[in-house]
Order: structure tokens, then sequence, then C-alpha cells
């Protein structure tokens, strides 16, 4: 069977409104791996803030989105671990509960939208590791990430939770770690690996919240990582852009780079810095150029 080498490429609100960084990276590397994004007219919020609120509107909200994919054909690529488990959840929740269903056809029918619920969603992980695939991701590194040791840091939504079969093994994922392998930068294990960021209490409880994103940058960093490597753009709020909060809050001396895996990618690739949005990452990024550099 011929892989699918185009997608529905949803960024979300998260990337789109200050995550500009990642939907850069990400359509740098794509296009030269042979995907085609394609953009999508009426593409909206993926619905996920409001499904403690109401289930209906999540559900028409999430389903809407798909609905406009299996319109022109395709299945959707989102960049946020969050509204790839949004579009995960309603098509399974949808397919439980015919009631509901057949309500948000009916909604989206006014609209002269279809929807049956077979469109995927695929996670960007799942992209690059079963399509593209890492034969052919090595063949396209230029420049190898020698003497780069870097921690992975999938988050929570991009395993979680494990009958909704999201990606990978939810207890000991492998797919970031083998995609980091052929760029030639060394990632290993670590206790803290699955623990999560904070992100998801940084509203009703920010101090909380930077204690915990504190406790596993400074894991990270006693355990000699050059770098924090994530796929997630509410995790790379806390762990990115966070820094300075985490150290004013905690008292930690956090001074570590972190990058979106499309970043990472993209330098294995000889694409540039500027080309990647490195520039607006707001860690000490700085560090991983240098040591590139010296190499």
């Amino acid at each position: 069977m011929e892989k699918q080498m185009k997608f529905a490429f949803y960024p979300g609100c998260t990337v789109e409104s200050e995550q500009y960084s990642y939907e850069i990276s990400a359509r740098e590397v794509f296009s030269k791996l042979g995907i085609q994004l394609i953009d999508v007219e009426g593409f909206s919020c993926c619905g996920y803030p409001l499904k403690s609120v109401s289930l209906p509107a999540w559900s028409y909200l999430s389903a809407r989105n798909l609905a406009l994919a299996e319109k022109i054909g395709l299945e959707v690529l989102p960049l946020c671990n969050g509204c790839n488990l949004s579009f995960r959840e309603v098509s399974h929740y949808l397919e439980a509960n015919h009631d509901l269903k057949g309500h948000v056809r009916t909604q989206l029918s006014s609209e002269g939208l279809p929807f049956t619920g077979n469109v995927k969603s695929w996670h960007i992980l799942e992209v690059l590791h079963d399509v593209v695939g890492v034969e052919k991701i090595q063949s396209a590194v230029s420049r190898p990430l020698k003497g780069l040791k870097v921690a992975t840091h999938y988050g929570c939504h991009a395993l979680r939770p494990g009958e909704i079969e999201i990606l990978d093994d939810p207890e000991d994922p492998h797919y970031l770690e083998e995609l980091i392998a052929p760029l030639g930068a060394k990632v290993e294990d670590y206790p803290e690996r699955l623990d999560c960021c904070g992100q998801g209490l940084a509203i009703t409880t920010g101090k909380t919240a930077l204690t915990i994103s504190s406790a596993k940058l400074k894991a990270i960093q006693d355990c000699g990582f050059d770098a924090v490597i994530t796929v997630c753009p509410f995790c790379m709020k806390m762990l990115d852009s966070k820094q300075n909060a985490i150290r004013v809050t905690t008292q930690t001396d956090i001074n570590l780079p972190v990058l979106y895996y499309t970043q990472l990618l993209g330098l294995a690739m000889g694409i540039s810095a500027e080309k990647l949005g490195l520039n607006l990452n707001l860690s000490p990024i700085g560090e991983i150029q240098k040591k590139l550099e010296g190499n």
C-alpha cells in the first residue's frame, strides 16, 4: 500500500498564537522530507477547552475539524498533543454514543460537511516514524549532531489515556528516541522521563506548575543532558519560556536549552537556525549552537 504523503495540516491555537517556531520548523523539515502539509480553510479550535464544560459543544467543534479534512479527502496532522488527543477521543466517544454522533452529524450537515468518524488524526511522531521512516530521516542528515546528549519529553497527552491508542507504549515509549538516534545525538533514559511538565496546573495554581517544571528540568540538568527535546507546544511553554519564572519562584538554578524535535531534525539536516525559528526559543539555545560549531 502506498504511504500517505499529504495531510490536512492543523497547527492548533497555541502554535498559531505563540509557539510560532513549531510551525516554522515543521513546515521547513516536512517539505524537505516529501510530506505535503495542506492548509485547510475553516479549521478552528479543537474544542478541548470545552470538554469539561459541554460534551456536545466539544464534540461538535472537534468533529467539525475532522469533517473539514474528510471533505477534501485527507487525514489530519496536528502539531499539538492536546489537539491530537481531542480528535482521537471524539472519534472514540462518538462511535460509542450513537445519539450524540447523530446530533453532531445533523449539525455538520447544515454546513454541508460530511462526518463518518473514519478520518484519522496522526501524531507528528507517527508521521515521522511510520510514514517518513527512520531510514529516510537518517539519509537526510547532512550535519550529524555528534557530541550532543539530549533528554526526551513526550508530554502527557501524547501517551495517555492508553485505551485511546494515542501513540506508542504509554509506559515505555520509544518513537522519539528512535527518531533522535539517526541524527547523531546521544539519547538516554532518565527516571523522570514520563513526568508531567506541570502545564495542566498553570492557570489554577501557577506556583505549583512552576515547581513541577523545576523538578523535571533540574533532574535533566543534573543528569548532564545538553538539551530537552519535546513535541508538545504546551510543554514547550513550561520548559522553555518559563525558565526565568522557575528560577525566581523556586530559587533553582535552571539554564537548559529546550527544542522541538522538528528544530533538532532541521539542524541535523543542515537547515539554518533562522529557518527553524530558533531565535524564538526563550531557553539558552545558543549553547547548543556553540557546541555544534565546536564539533
